[in-house]
């Protein structure tokens, strides 16, 4: 059974530490050199450098023209679902939707005295979208990443997703059609974000690269960065629980392994008040890993990052919350709500015994796209806001511009910019200096 580490003492100090740092120089020997090398045989090669890592890494062997999936076999893998998950996706797509249509930013001006300022929304052109494909199938991470850049007004959202040996993730062709994509490439890995981010005869150039992936992935769309956007450079799921003795110690450990089971790589950790309740909690894990069908994984995950820390204080624990800044953090105490404002830093906060992280990751309405390894300090959650893009729109009437004309052309030669000077001047019709200025009058 994992043991129990208390607040303030070296053992503590240490987890906590570990827990702060998680993340920091796990980086994968040759893995960027690798992706480097993909990228640029993408860039120089177009379809074919994809096709051909296709087939070193999938073992499909296909021709250009191969590439994308047909409308019509998305729209067939949803009728051919079975009427309960059509159902369960048709809700999570529905209630996903609704929350990300709240957060759709509107353009605004003003208008005073023949100065008209404001800003301008516009969604993005296109958005290419990178959904994990064989073992790792997520139909939830079509609806994570699509709708938002659906409600933003996104002209042209294109998914790419890999079928290693002609396999095809039936629900994920499904979320993809009832999410309206209907562009979908067979594409994965590395190879894949270079397509979406330089374009090839196929697969036309986009924007903004968003989704999950392995650090593979994950490594190719932090070296594309510039040329596309994308939403971040995800690391291994985590989760972060505060408990202060109360509810059921058998469900902070089915949470705690909800993400434990995700990956090796993953982080699950309880921060308490109750040393007795930990120790349930550590218990509970144990009995529950032996009847869990990704238990390798989870196990894996559990005993090499895996953490119990025992606290004084629910504030002390929120201070540890605040440092660590989740991707998923649950408050799990009687009043989780006295808690939430003492919480600066967590990608999405969790309230209360009846609200597990499982709801997030499926159909509460926000997205599950979110901030890991600490970044929760200045990273937010994907939303609509990340598919749009903001102009600032200035009009000024030649009364106006007359008006301030004076200081401007002052600070521009203050600053050695002659021309920017000058190409007010040459509308205002004056050379006078600031104060002699009867501009401003």
């Amino acid at each position: 059974m994992k043991p129990i580490a208390r607040w303030g003492t070296p053992e503590g100090d240490r987890i906590l530490e570990r827990l702060v740092s998680r993340g920091a120089g796990e980086a994968v020997a040759g893995v960027e050199s690798a992706v480097r090398e993909i990228l640029e045989a993408v860039a120089r090669e177009g379809d074919q450098a994809l096709c051909r890592y296709t087939a070193r890494f999938d073992g499909l062997e296909l021709a250009p023209g191969d590439l994308r999936i047909p409308e019509a076999e998305l729209e067939a893998a949803w009728h051919g679902l079975p009427a309960e998950d059509r159902e369960a996706l048709a809700l999570a797509e529905e209630r996903i939707r609704a929350f990300h249509e709240r957060q759709r930013p509107a353009s605004w001006f003003c208008d005073e005295d023949g100065v008209v300022l404001g800003q301008r929304v516009t969604p993005l052109d296109a958005v290419g979208v990178y959904v994990p494909g064989g073992t790792a199938a997520y139909p939830s991470s079509v609806f994570m990443n699509a709708v938002p850049a659906r409600v933003a007004g996104v002209g042209r959202v294109v998914m790419v997703t890999p079928t290693p040996g002609g396999r095809v993730n039936p629900h994920v062709l499904a979320a993809a059609w009832l999410a309206g994509v209907r562009e979908v490439y067979r594409i994965g890995g590395a190879q894949a974000v270079g397509g979406l981010a330089f374009g090839t005869a196929t697969v036309p150039r986009v924007d903004k690269v968003v989704g999950p992936g392995n650090i593979y992935v994950a490594t190719a769309k932090r070296l594309v960065y510039g040329r596309v956007d994308i939403d971040m450079v995800a690391g291994p799921s985590e989760i972060l629980v505060v408990s202060d003795g109360s509810g059921e110690p058998a469900w902070i450990a089915a949470d705690l392994l909800s993400q434990a089971e995700h990956d090796p790589w993953a982080t699950a950790a309880l921060v308490a008040t109750d040393e007795g309740f930990a120790r349930a909690v550590a218990r509970e894990v144990e009995t529950q890993l032996a009847r869990l069908p990704r238990a390798e994984t989870a196990r894996k995950s559990w005993e090499d990052r895996g953490a119990l820390l025992v606290v004084p204080s629910l504030e002390a624990a929120c201070e540890v919350a605040n440092r660590v800044a989740p991707e998923h953090l649950e408050l799990a105490v009687e009043r989780p709500w006295d808690l939430l404002g003492r919480i600066r830093h967590a990608g999405a906060v969790f309230l209360g015994h009846h609200t597990p992280e499982s709801l997030g990751d499926y159909l509460a309405g926000p997205n599950h796209v979110l901030p890991t390894a600490g970044t929760a300090r200045f990273f937010s959650p994907l939303g609509v806001e990340d598919f749009v893009k903001r102009s600032s729109v200035l009009s000024f009437s030649p009364a106006a511009l007359a008006r301030l004309a004076a200081p401007v052309m002052r600070i521009a030669r203050l600053e050695g910019l002659e021309a920017h000077a000058r190409a007010v001047e040459k509308r205002v019709g004056k050379r006078e200096g600031w104060k002699a200025s009867k501009l401003e009058s």
